[in-house]
């Protein structure tokens, strides 16, 4: 468990920017995606016909649409990053909060699986997640149950 002091709001800084991180990445992954995908089609024009042309360019403009849909889950989660202030501090669990908790410790923001700062490992959540639903709007002391276990908010930050 931390104690709210300058640690703590560099300790969130450092959660929010891997979460920046991991967006970036999966954005620019997804983006590199697309651009093979675009190369395949533009190939595929040219080297072939028939029937297997046709199916071939049918998969590739499937992969293509379902690799947008992924792009624009990127984006939500790029809008979602951005309406973070780390330094807001709150006693009450919200986007960007990081909770403590004896079982295990957690930033609310996006859905980027464990992470490590300073030694101590955190899980970050979305607030749409079973448990991120939990404990939005909760605070200090607050207990809830998740999965027939008792969390007891030990810090908020």
């Amino acid at each position: 468990m931390t104690n709210p002091n300058k640690n703590s709001l560099e300790i969130k800084k450092q959660l929010n920017e891997l979460c920046h991180d991991f967006v970036e990445e999966r954005f620019l992954s997804i983006r590199n995606q697309i651009k093979e995908i675009q190369e395949s089609l533009t190939s595929e024009t040219k080297s072939s016909a028939g029937d297997k042309h046709e199916t071939g360019r049918a998969m590739l403009q499937l992969e293509r649409e379902k690799a947008g849909h992924q792009l624009a889950e990127i984006e939500k989660l790029k809008e979602s990053m951005s309406k973070i202030d780390v330094t807001k501090n709150s006693k009450t669990v919200g986007l960007g909060s990081v909770v403590f908790t004896y079982q295990a410790n957690y930033f609310l923001a996006i859905s980027a699986g464990k992470v490590e700062v300073e030694a101590q490992s955190f899980f970050a959540i979305s607030p749409n997640t079973p448990i991120g639903l939990l404990l939005m709007g909760k605070s200090l002391g607050d207990e809830v149950v998740f999965r027939d276990q008792k969390i007891k908010i030990l810090n908020v930050i």
